[in-house]
């Protein structure tokens, strides 16, 4: 009698880690994103023990609002830092870098940003549509 009962909690504790196993390693990414995102540039300044600035620019298919927001949801942020995201219509003129001094893209490059993502250090989420116009 306690050998079975040894063996029912046995396989439910294993059927429990199996399933937290599937569970974490099939967490939806940005590949699951629609858009075809990808990243053009990153820039990120060295300071590890104040606010971090992270800016990326990115490019994709299509104006898909919330699936911008989501993208920058999935980049990486650190408290009290501040994470943007320029994203820009696949096959314009866009951006390998930004500047961490102007903390924007450069000047030739804004009129073809169609949004920009920000986690500010509050952690409070924004998506501005045409950040330049």
């Amino acid at each position: 009698m306690i050998k079975k009962r040894n063996y029912i909690l046995i396989l439910i504790v294993v059927a429990g880690l199996l399933y937290m196993m599937k569970d974490s390693f099939f967490q939806p990414g940005v590949e699951d994103l629609k858009g075809s995102f990808k990243e053009l540039g990153f820039t990120r300044n060295e300071n590890n023990t104040g606010p971090v600035l992270r800016l990326y620019s990115v490019s994709l298919t299509d104006t898909l609002w919330k699936e911008m927001e989501t993208y920058g949801n999935y980049m990486p942020h650190t408290k009290y830092g501040v994470t943007k995201v320029f994203f820009f219509l696949e096959g314009s003129p866009s951006p390998a870098s930004i500047s961490l001094d102007t903390q924007k893209p450069a000047d030739e490059y804004q009129k073809n940003c169609v949004a920009m993502y920000e986690k500010d250090a509050n952690s409070q989420v924004k998506l501005v549509r045409y950040p330049f116009r």
